[in-house]
């Protein structure tokens, strides 16, 4: 991409950009699997993202619908050219639509985003939560393992009722041939679960210990279309026993038994709660810097410019609007729910204001600390946006021009750190403590 830059009076820089038609393609391709994403259809072998659309949902030009949406996916290749980190992601204007094939040329107008200083960077105090692991969840699933290695033990017979566990043995034939998987000389069976025909389960009703009983029951199965149908079955039941569920106890011995590379029940629940309570570590991480930043914006002095605010707000009010129609809502209900278009409007403006206050204050800090970011932090930056797969979304980024965001955030998650270390922490004592203690 071809982009040249010239700043202007008002202090805005305008960029003069030339996409090759190689660019274009690109831009056009991503535009329209995203917008197949968006509506929930997918490609289906070596079907393209139009001929998709075109045959779900009858657009006939795909690249028309998505243009603007693959004109504005340009926009971040212009600014990464000369490094311009924007106050809010610019419009491209251009007198030509987005065509395949060819090169697309569009202007951006920028605003820069602003530089303050705060008055004071001495380090800052603030009160916080203190962290409690979660042992309830570490309980749970050492419930759930136990769970997992139910056995079934004899208990008093009884006529046999719906929810009761038996051991069984039964012969099962379909127009006159056996049925593998429904012939056996033992195995245990619990009714109500739904895992049998109905009329299998009323078979069973009121049999006794010992007792052998031969009835039909219907069943689902395939005709020669692959056409689900009901085919009869006819089984040969006998009682066992009765049986009753055992759940294990979790214990050292238990432990040595199925579980032999831990040394002991303690071993096994450190590795729980390491895993368990790690990933809340690492939120409670985030809590402690979103506080620390937020304590900072309190020593913002300054205005900003309106043109900031209204491009912010349009910015915010489009990722928004998106992610509403994700979930398969319309703007309209969507706003319903909230209590109308003016509230979250207002909402947006309080959270917008917030959101600029602390990344303004954080840049500050950064610039003025003499601060460095590392690769650790564009990793991390990454992982607060997908914990999932962050690797896949710095490709994404540095793939799509997003250098410059992926860096800023990476800038400001360094000076959250940098505030927290140095930070005095009151930290609320848990309630077995007696009063709060310092964090330094």
């Amino acid at each position: 991409m071809k982009v040249v830059k010239k700043k202007q009076a008002n202090g805005h820089i305008k960029l003069d950009a030339t996409a090759s038609s190689a660019e274009v393609s690109n831009a056009l391709n991503q535009a329209s699997e995203q917008f197949c994403a968006q509506m929930n259809i997918r490609p289906e072998g070596s079907k393209t993202p139009a001929q998709v659309a075109s045959e779900r949902l009858g657009i006939k030009d795909l690249d028309s619908v998505v243009g603007q949406q693959a004109a504005e996916m340009l926009v971040p290749h212009a600014l990464n050219k000369h490094n311009i980190v924007p106050a809010f992601s610019p419009q491209p204007q251009a007198t030509m639509p987005l065509k395949r094939g060819r090169a697309f040329q569009f202007t951006l107008d920028v605003v820069p985003k602003p530089l303050y200083e705060l008055e004071d960077y001495s380090p800052i105090e603030f009160s916080i939560q203190a962290f409690e692991p979660d042992e309830e969840e570490v309980d749970r699933q050492i419930g759930q393992m136990a769970q997992q290695f139910i056995t079934f033990a004899a208990t008093d017979p009884h006529p046999v009722q719906k929810g009761d566990s038996v051991l069984l043995k039964m012969s099962t034939t379909k127009d006159g041939e056996q049925v593998v998987g429904l012939t056996t000389d033992s195995r245990s069976f619990t009714t109500g679960m739904d895992l049998m025909p109905v009329g299998f389960e009323e078979g069973l009703m009121g049999m006794e210990v010992g007792e052998t009983k031969t009835f039909k029951f219907e069943g689902p199965g395939l005709d020669e279309d692959f056409n689900e149908i009901m085919e009869e079955y006819e089984t040969t039941v006998t009682i066992l026993e009765l049986q009753k569920e055992v759940v294990p106890v979790i214990n050292d011995e238990w432990v040595a038994k199925n579980m032999p590379m831990y040394k002991s029940y303690a071993d096994l629940r450190a590795d729980i709660d390491k895993r368990v309570n790690d990933q809340r570590r690492k939120y409670y991480e985030d809590y402690k810097r979103n506080m620390a930043a937020s304590e900072l914006s309190k020593r913002f002095k300054g205005s900003i410019p309106d043109e900031i605010y209204e491009g912010s707000m349009a910015e915010e009010q489009r990722q928004l609007r998106m992610q509403v129609s994700q979930t398969g809502k319309t703007w309209e209900k969507f706003c319903e729910e909230q209590g109308g278009e003016q509230q979250v409007n207002m909402m947006l403006m309080v959270s917008m204001r917030q959101k600029l206050v602390q990344g303004y204050c954080l840049d500050a800090y950064y610039r003025h600390m003499g601060l460095s970011y590392t690769d650790a932090d564009l990793d991390e930056s990454c992982f607060q946006l997908s914990p999932q797969n962050p690797h896949a979304v710095r490709v994404r980024m540095e793939q799509n021009g997003l250098g410059f965001a992926l860096r800023e955030a990476a800038e400001r998650l360094c000076a959250c750190k940098h505030l927290v270390e140095h930070a005095t922490i009151t930290e609320a004592a848990p309630e077995s403590a007696t009063g709060p203690r310092i964090v330094m």
